[in-house]
């Protein structure tokens, strides 16, 4: 297994198809659609073990949607993101439950930390109904699902395992479907708070950081489990290896011609970095110093997301 240190399934792909030189990976549909200058998608089909077992992720879809341009958003572009991100998440929720199913949804993380604070942060604006069809039901419009929301916190704050606290939710409550919200690890420093991530897999809670919990799926939690990630983080050694390739470019550039940053250009340096990184324990998580903007305008597109998806 590669040590792809992403949780981004089409990041995995990629890095399979170069290490191994294939056109494709068997066991693997891709496809890609760019609506606008800005928005694309790219979906990532796991159909059976062959795919699963070449860039460890779970048979099932994975959606991706790059926004560029996230930093400096307008109302407008926050819009349109969210309704991209709105079109590909409902497809996913049609195809796992009924228009009126009860539907969790959860924000993973640490509030606390502004990196991890993605999940709460979208819950909090979360439309939920749940309380008022069960008490005021004739001031509800008629159709309108149930949908209820929780930010469960972390281990280090909660001493609960998070897995723990939403099955005892899920027990008793008994929705139909969770959304789970959830700060990624990315391999690239341009992924950044400029892409979502859904899938219908569930997800591993850390798992991008190596500090991977109990996973939330249909095969722990019962029932299915939508996750919608978006990358807020990467390694120093991602961070020092995409800045050599843009170093590298920069020269080449200049020299025209050089064979040995031709070479050096071609290689994935990431594993070399981080073993020179981790002994001396400089091999940190890092996230730009915009961080708290840019969690705010992917808090809106994807709490927008949701609540015109449900």
């Amino acid at each position: 297994m590669y040590n792809f240190r992403t949780d981004m399934a089409d990041e995995r792909k990629d890095i399979y198809k170069k290490a191994n030189n294939l056109d494709q990976i068997p066991g693997i549909e891709t496809s890609e659609n760019i609506i606008s200058e800005n928005l694309k998608t790219n979906i990532v089909k796991i159909i059976n073990q062959d795919g699963e077992k070449a860039i460890g992720k779970p048979i099932g879809t994975y959606v991706t949607i790059d926004i560029k341009n996230l930093k400096l958003a307008t109302d407008e572009n926050i819009e349109n993101a969210s309704n991209v991100v709105k079109d590909e998440l409902k497809k996913i929720i049609d195809s796992h439950c009924e228009p009126q199913d009860e539907i969790l949804v959860v924000g993973l993380g640490n509030q606390f930390v502004t990196p991890d604070s993605l999940g709460p942060k979208v819950v909090s604006e979360i439309d939920v109904t749940k309380h008022f069809l069960k008490y005021t039901p004739q001031f509800v419009e008629e159709g309108t699902r149930s949908v209820c929301a929780i930010a469960p916190g972390v281990l280090g704050t909660t001493g609960i395992e998070t897995s723990e606290i939403i099955k005892g939710i899920v027990n008793n409550i008994k929705p139909k479907m969770l959304i789970v919200i959830d700060s990624l690890a990315s391999k690239s420093i341009e992924r950044i708070s400029s892409t979502v991530q859904i899938s219908d897999t569930g997800i591993v809670p850390g798992g991008g950081v190596g500090n991977a919990r109990e996973e939330l799926s249909e095969k722990t939690i019962g029932i299915p489990v939508i996750a919608i990630g978006v990358p807020m983080v990467v390694e120093s050694a991602v961070l020092v290896n995409d800045c050599l390739d843009l170093f590298i470019g920069k020269l080449q550039d200049e020299a025209k011609s050089n064979d040995y940053l031709n070479d050096l250009k071609e290689q994935d340096n990431y594993e070399e970095i981080k073993d020179s990184l981790n002994p001396t324990g400089y091999n940190m998580i890092v996230t730009p110093k915009e961080i708290d903007d840019l969690i705010e305008n992917m808090k809106d597109v994807v709490a927008r997301a949701i609540n015109f998806s449900v």
